[in-house]
């Protein structure tokens, strides 16, 4: 396995756990603020939108970089969003702090997985891809569990303490081992955001914003969600929120193999059926430990199933705009 990939992957996995660690600890969050947990759950909508509408933006501000610059830009600023988190003493400031960790994942992620696609043959890049999306998956199996339990151990802010250790040694690695790679040409932001005219990619977007909106708006209260699971046990939270990590692991490298094998549409509509079919029935078996616990396994899979194909779609449609 090319270990450039894998350095790659260890910043998805910083990224990822700053991502999935807030939810499991949203309760201490609140009782610290002395704010409803619902309030509390803003701190993961500021990161997501912030990420979310910042990456076309940063891609084109950051078009003339190295590549590796880019990507430890992105870790940089990473770092302080999360070091920010875990000393500003308001809730607002805090909040700040999380737009700030996002704009960090928002340079980092699309240029490491354009990265991966650009250093393998085509045939290879959906298994590339999934090594980078590995690292997301993987920091919901290990990195937040385990800065959920931290959390518990000890104060919250502990956690964002982990989280931005973990940046840091990503961007040790980002450093040390990637190559620089020369920029493509230059696009404009109405240049890069061009190819949302083309049908197909506005479905491939649109499909994808709706999916992960249904996903993450229950990952987001998990600690509700699965309360008669875990009877309030952060342990028993941590344990779900290890397995569902697991199988979002099988489901993002089992993606990667079969998107190669038999292309990105077929392996998405799978993907999408069962996830439906999974939240569908998750009122039913979220009861126990065991029922919840295959429901999150089936999550896992299927949700984590649509990353890859639906990344792979679009850099076959639009090549030339990818943030190589």
């Amino acid at each position: 396995m090319d270990i450039r990939l894998l350095v790659l992957a260890l910043g998805t996995f910083s990224i990822g756990t700053d991502s999935f660690v807030v939810a499991g600890i949203l309760p201490d969050v609140a009782r610290s603020f002395d704010i409803e947990v619902a309030t509390a759950g803003q701190l993961i909508t500021v990161y997501a939108l912030t990420y979310a509408l910042m990456t076309p933006v940063m891609a084109t501000v950051t078009a003339h970089w190295q590549r590796r610059t880019v990507l430890v830009a992105g870790l940089v600023v990473f770092i302080a969003g999360n070091v920010l988190t875990a000393i500003l003493p308001t809730y607002d400031q805090v909040l700040a702090s999380r737009a700030l960790a996002g704009l960090g994942g928002a340079i980092f992620t699309p240029a490491a997985s354009a990265m991966a696609a650009a250093l393998v043959a085509p045939e290879m890049r959906g298994r590339a891809l999934a090594i980078v999306m590995a690292g997301l998956s993987g920091a919901t199996a290990l990195g937040a569990p385990i800065g959920t339990l931290v959390g518990n151990l000890g104060d919250w802010r502990l956690t964002m303490w982990f989280v931005a250790a973990l940046g840091l040694l990503a961007m040790v690695g980002v450093r040390t081992l990637l190559p620089q790679m020369i920029p493509p040409p230059a696009l404009r932001l109405r240049e890069r955001l061009a190819p949302v005219a083309d049908p197909r990619v506005a479905m491939t977007l649109l499909t994808t914003l709706f999916v992960l909106s249904g996903l993450y708006t229950v990952y987001t209260y998990i600690s509700i969600a699965f309360e008669r699971a875990t009877d309030g046990d952060g342990s028993r939270l941590a344990a779900l929120i290890s397995i569902w990590g697991v199988a979002a692991i099988v489901g993002n490298l089992l993606a990667g193999s079969l998107t190669d094998k038999f292309g990105s549409r077929r392996i998405i509509n799978i993907s999408l059926v069962v996830a439906i079919l999974d939240f569908a029935f998750m009122p039913m078996f979220n009861g126990t430990f065991a029922g919840a616990s295959v429901v999150l396994i089936i999550w896992g899979i299927a949700g984590w199933g649509i990353l890859v194909p639906q990344q792979h779609r679009l850099i076959g449609i639009a090549p030339s705009k990818t943030p190589w």
